[in-house]
């Protein structure tokens, strides 16, 4: 039996069996379950699971299992419960502790507060196009690397590429509609019609309020509002239609309401929106310089921690389709980067066979800048390293700052940012990773760990 079935079986046999999942789906480092009793679930056990990184009990339990080995353990978890990732199980026959289970989460999740269900909102729009933005970002880097170097644009196989690299960006705005409406129980291809709307090229033929409109003017933050209306109107509008035209009529006047609403409102409320977040972000680093690399990068861990990080991809997305790079990613990866070093200081200090086969299955991926092996398996359950991370991270991410390092792509991190750097400031970022890959291991080494520590991984 390979390691991920025997991964996967151990996970079922400690959150109450196959029977007790109500959902199942998994991001690039975590599978994510939701539990139709969330207290058959024996977090102790799951975390001492050989293979296990760690376990978050939040809106969903997610439990961190590294990257590649999540898809193998999904889809057997998927084949065991005959669930489809991201399908939600039906059961009529839940008896009355299991509905009243059902409800108790529920509940749970309606009492967090606004803000963080509003992040929540943004990451589950955006965690399914990470593997677009990362295959396509690598190709772009290194395609847009190629023609640094030399080579000539014109060619065939090189136009090519940067079609490949082009695309997701090209049609992403379609791409968040869609998951837009998906996620707050609309029809997805209204939410991807929202977005067409405002990127449409014809937008640039018609004269509002005296002035043209700007194709993608508010950027995605409008393409999610739009969406976001489309199913607000869209499930409006079904209470009242009769179920014979509901598919002709629902959705004609979905979509003529949003449209023109979209044009006449949202997207000059939109634009002062990212505008306004555009600008602060470059007066924050133009006038914080070093002070506010290091914050952004020291305080990046307890966003990823809680999974807030993907709430910042909006922004990220906006500066790319605004100014054309992104200079907060090169600061933001210093987090990762502080975390390898603060692991390899472990590594060198610890004797403890299982912390040190941790960080020994965790430190390739942590180069490559997946951290979350190394933040639920090694700093975060150790306390002291996390913070030596943070440590770590701030002072790289001064240097960022200070040598306005910026991205031309997002999606990857770690080493794996390098051909997507702007400007040919390659070795810029690098010797900021260095920095913090140092910084994190000295902090660490020095302050952040003793051997005692070790005793309950």
């Amino acid at each position: 039996m390979k390691k991920e079935e025997v991964l996967a079986r151990d996970i079922l046999a400690h959150v109450g069996g196959k029977e007790n999942i109500r959902q199942l789906a998994h991001c690039m480092t975590r599978v994510r379950l939701t539990l139709k009793d969330a207290t058959k679930a024996d977090l102790d056990a799951l975390k001492k699971i050989d293979g296990v990184m760690g376990v978050i009990d939040d809106e969903t339990l997610q439990i961190v299992v590294g990257p590649g080995t999540v898809n193998r353990v999904a889809d057997y978890m998927s084949h065991e419960t005959g669930l489809a990732i991201g399908e939600e199980s039906v059961d009529e026959n839940l008896t009355l502790e299991e509905r009243a289970a059902v409800e108790r989460q529920k509940v749970k999740e309606k009492q967090k507060s606004p803000f963080k269900r509003f992040l929540r909102r943004l990451g589950n729009i955006f965690i399914p196009l990470i593997p677009g933005l990362v295959a396509s970002g690598i190709i772009n880097g290194a395609a847009n690397f190629a023609v640094n170097a030399g080579v000539d644009r014109t060619e065939t196989w090189m136009q090519i590429l940067l079609v490949l690299g082009s695309t997701v960006f090209a049609y992403l705005a379609i791409l968040v509609g869609w998951n837009t409406a998906k996620e707050f129980g609309g029809t997805p291809v209204l939410g991807a019609i929202a977005g067409g709307i405002l990127f449409n090229p014809l937008l640039a033929d018609i004269v509002i309020y005296g002035e043209p409109l700007v194709v993608g003017r508010g950027g995605l933050f409008g393409v999610i509002f739009a969406g976001w209306l489309m199913t607000y109107i869209e499930k409006h509008i079904r209470r009242f239609m009769p179920v014979s035209i509901d598919i002709i009529f629902t959705p004609l006047f979905t979509v003529l309401i949003v449209g023109f609403t979209a044009l006449y409102a949202i997207m000059p409320v939109a634009g002062l929106l990212s505008d306004g977040i555009m600008r602060g972000i470059n007066a924050t680093l133009e006038v914080g310089g070093p002070v506010a690399g290091a914050v952004l990068a020291g305080f990046f861990l307890p966003l990823v921690m809680v999974g807030l990080h993907h709430g910042l991809t909006p922004i990220h997305l906006e500066l790319l389709n605004t100014v054309g790079t992104t200079a907060l990613l090169p600061i933001l990866a210093m987090a990762g980067a502080g975390q390898v070093g603060a692991a390899l200081a472990i590594f060198v200090k610890t004797r403890n066979p299982r912390l040190r086969n941790i960080i020994k299955g965790a430190i390739p991926v942590g180069f490559l800048g997946i951290g979350e092996p190394l933040l639920y398996g090694v700093t975060l359950p150790l306390g002291r390293p996390f913070l030596t991370a943070c440590l770590g991270a701030a002072v790289g991410g001064a240097f960022q700052a200070t040598m306005k390092t910026a991205a031309l792509g997002i999606g990857v991190s770690g080493l794996s940012l390098t051909p997507l750097i702007d400007n040919g400031m390659y070795l810029t970022y690098i010797a900021g990773l260095l920095i913090s890959y140092t910084a994190g291991f000295l902090f660490t080494y020095f302050f952040g760990f003793k051997e005692e520590m070790a005793d309950g991984i």
